[in-house]
């Protein structure tokens, strides 16, 4: 049987897990016998209690006590032993059988220890053979109703335990299944997004290139051929679920290349990447809307132009890449139509892919126009060394 279909197997909790302040220890063996322990004080605390309140004794609460603490330690942990070797033998047979087989199965298994121990407690508080009160009939029907009721109670705490482990891990499945639903409905909007050409960018590319196919030929050519690459980049990065920072690098090329035909002079750029980095892998389609934000935002508004730098670098355990524009910089200028997809929108992507560990940041240069910055955590194994 493969490991991803073995059926995964759950220990029972301890009583005490019923207690928030007691679950904050992981479940272990010593765990389980430091807390079987106090269990059974607890419970050695309780009878006392409970028995001094039912009946006036001439013993002082301390002397009662020391017995039912020896003869409640020996119950508790011949139960504990017991249901532990239980579950390892049985693999959780009693889990799987359903409610009847687990009563039956619990209240057995802790009655008969409850008349062992206590069998065993009491000779050897007394100094007796435990024989002296298994095989006396009057005893064995007083140590019966006595191991019932504890079985009974011990029965009821454990299926208390059992519902609260189902609302936990059912809870826990729902906040799953809510978190993927929206990774999964945020990475869907924005590949929608990303999907959708720009129509200005479309329609602006189309005419320039009918308008240069008489009087430039070879620049129309060139113009189409990189607009058909930037098409097969785009769509190719639409349809995959990881990408690299050398396909995210092509891509923009592509799309800088029809740009630069169609502005001119007034588009420079230039990528600054270093060397073996650009099979370091990547969320698709997270360069582009920032740069297409550069353009529209930062050059395109400005009549000289200015230049797009791409820089990209390792950092230990992440990758950051900054793409920084000469434009217009942190001014109020209106909102092109149609003008891509925000930052908010790219904050919020890598947040739903990468968490706490990605970072979008909006850094306004020395001189002019602004840098957008975006960290990535790398967290492959087999990633080549720094």
């Amino acid at each position: 049987m493969h490991a991803e279909t073995a059926p995964r197997r759950r220990t029972a909790s301890h009583p005490l897990d019923l207690l928030p302040l007691f679950r904050r220890w992981p479940p272990s063996l010593l765990r389980d016998l430091i807390y079987t322990g106090l269990w059974n004080a607890l419970l050695a605390f309780l009878i006392v209690l409970a028995s001094r309140f039912l009946n006036a004794r001439p013993t002082s609460f301390w002397q009662d006590l020391y017995p039912a603490l020896i003869i409640s330690n020996i119950v508790g942990y011949l139960v504990h032993a017991c249901l532990v070797a239980g579950d390892r033998l049985l693999n959780g047979w009693p889990l799987r059988a359903g409610p009847l087989a687990v009563l039956l199965y619990f209240v057995g298994v802790v009655g008969m220890c409850a008349m062992i121990g206590i069998s065993l407690g009491t000779a050897l508080i007394k100094g007796v053979s435990p024989l002296h009160y298994l095989a006396n009939p009057s005893s064995m029907a007083s140590l019966m109703r006595f191991a019932a009721v504890v079985a009974v109670i011990m029965f009821i705490i454990f299926v208390a335990g059992e519902r609260r482990i189902a609302r936990e891990t059912l809870a826990a499945q729902q906040r799953e299944q809510m978190a993927n639903a929206a990774k999964l409905i945020a990475e869907a909007r924005l590949r929608a997004l990303q999907a959708q050409i720009e129509p200005h960018f479309l329609y602006n590319t189309l005419a320039n290139v009918v308008g240069m196919i008489d009087t430039e030929p070879a620049q129309a050519r060139r113009m189409l051929e990189r607009f058909i690459d930037y098409l097969r980049a785009s769509l190719a990065a639409s349809r995959a679920d990881s990408a690299t920072l050398g396909s995210e690098l092509d891509l923009a090329a592509a799309y800088l290349d029809v740009l630069a035909v169609r502005m001119g002079p007034r588009l420079r750029y230039q990528f600054d990447v270093g060397a073996g980095l650009r099979s370091l892998p990547m969320a698709p389609m997270l360069l582009q809307p920032v740069i297409e934000n550069a353009v529209a935002h930062g050059l395109e508004p400005m009549v000289e132009g200015g230049q797009i730098v791409v820089r990209a670098e390792r950092r230990d355990a992440t990758l950051v890449i900054e793409v920084a524009d000469s434009g217009a910089g942190l001014h109020d200028i209106p909102p092109k139509a149609g003008g891509g997809v925000g930052l908010g929108n790219l904050r919020a992507r890598l947040r739903s892919m990468y968490g706490s560990g990605a970072q979008v940041q909006l850094l306004e240069n020395a001189t002019r126009g602004i840098t957008v910055r975006i960290v990535l955590p790398l967290h492959d194994a087999n990633l080549p060394a720094a």
